[in-house]
């Protein structure tokens, strides 16, 4: 096996900007208190909620057209991301059409897109408090002021800290492992996380914190609206459910999950798990809400053997295609970072889990889906 290909796949690895939305601000009235002017929901954070890889219904081997009808962008005749992402996309926010917020349903008058791929929890500070801008854009809080001071602001969904802890980085060194290195990732990158997630959850809390002294300065008390701390679903499935061996490049080149049977179990089973722990912890810790999102994708992961790529004799659905992006190897289809997030569908699947836990006052709900239905499926279940 000639090297040309292992080079082709490590190019597509590069991805997972974990956070991301869509929403321009449209011109609002003058000031409003806390139970006054339109009522808003508004989410802030990284690619996992702004909206990244929107433009994808399920993957496909098919590198032209239409892609057997996956790819939102396609007009006929050319590609043009911003039908999917709008404004959002030169910038490479991609606050997609379908974000987490956008797919809620009637919950307020207005959905509010803060998020961006790629942020970190220094990117929703304060500038007053070490925020910094991103992406030509000033730190979400600092954006978050201008919305509260005009609108009613119910809900605020928080999802943060996984760029903090380099998901990037440890995709593209758990493939880079399997492709070139055959060797295993799950070890170096435990130490690397282990190392790293006390202070990125202290950055967390702070980001809530953030939030609070915004809402504060713009006369909410905390008991006018609500903040709800979300964790990662896992875009990969447990050894077990994976629908390709382990040997040979079907993995890599016709399932787009390149990963060792081991790293693919400690990434679903105790990464994802870890992570959305230490958040849930944070959560209490601050008096916001929790929801649990590590089962959101199970069964309609990439390579998942409940789900089906999309082809011309299969075609795209929500209750049988992958509801996450794959690693595209060959970077033939849209940009790499778009790679491992939850698509189109997927992206609809958060937004009824918000709508659920927006009928929640208090408590903490895991959100899951139920197998052969679409985002109207999805549930909470308690703790």
């Amino acid at each position: 096996m000639s090297s040309s290909p292992h080079r082709r796949a490590l190019r597509g690895l590069l991805s997972l900007c974990v956070a991301a939305g869509l929403v321009s601000l449209a011109p609002a009235p003058a000031a409003a208190s806390p139970g006054s002017g339109p009522t808003a929901v508004v989410s802030m954070g990284d690619s996992y909620i702004s909206g990244e890889a929107g433009r994808w219904i399920g993957n496909s081997l098919t590198t032209s057209g239409s892609r057997n009808g996956t790819d939102r962008a396609w007009t006929g005749s050319a590609y043009d991301p911003s039908r999917v992402y709008g404004t959002s996309e030169a910038n490479g926010c991609h606050r997609s059409d379908s974000a987490e917020v956008r797919s809620a349903g009637a919950i307020a008058s207005e959905l509010i897109n803060l998020a961006c791929s790629g942020a970190t929890t220094h990117n929703v500070f304060r500038t007053a408090a070490g925020g910094v801008s991103y992406k030509g854009e000033a730190p979400q809080a600092d954006q978050l002021a201008a919305v509260a001071a005009t609108r009613d602001v119910k809900l605020i969904a928080l999802s943060i800290g996984g760029n903090d802890l380099g998901f990037a980085d440890i995709i593209t060194t758990c493939a880079t492992d399997y492709i070139v290195w055959y060797s295993y990732c799950h070890d170096d990158q435990q130490a690397e996380v282990d190392a790293k997630i006390d202070g990125v959850m202290a950055d967390v809390g702070k980001a809530v914190d953030e939030i609070r002294a915004v809402m504060t300065g713009a006369g909410y008390a905390n008991s006018d609206y609500r903040i709800v701390l979300q964790s990662y679903p896992s875009p990969i499935p447990r050894a077990a459910e994976n629908r390709y061996g382990e040997s040979g490049w079907s993995r890599t080149n016709t399932g787009g999950c390149p990963f060792w049977n081991l790293d693919s179990d400690w990434a679903r089973d105790s990464l994802v798990p870890q992570i959305a722990n230490r958040l849930k912890a944070v959560a209490a810790a601050k008096g916001a809400q929790f929801l649990d999102l590590r089962d959101m994708l199970q069964g309609r992961e990439v390579c998942a053997k409940a789900s089906k790529q999309v082809s011309s004799t299969v075609p795209a659905s929500a209750t049988t295609s992958e509801w996450a992006r794959w690693i595209d190897q060959n970077q033939t289809q849209g940009p790499l970072q778009e790679n491992m997030h939850p698509n189109y569908y997927g992206q609809q699947a958060q937004g009824r889990c918000l709508a659920l836990i927006n009928a929640k006052a208090t408590g903490n709900f895991s959100c899951r889906n139920t197998a052969g239905a679409g985002a109207s499926g999805m549930y909470l279940t308690a703790g």
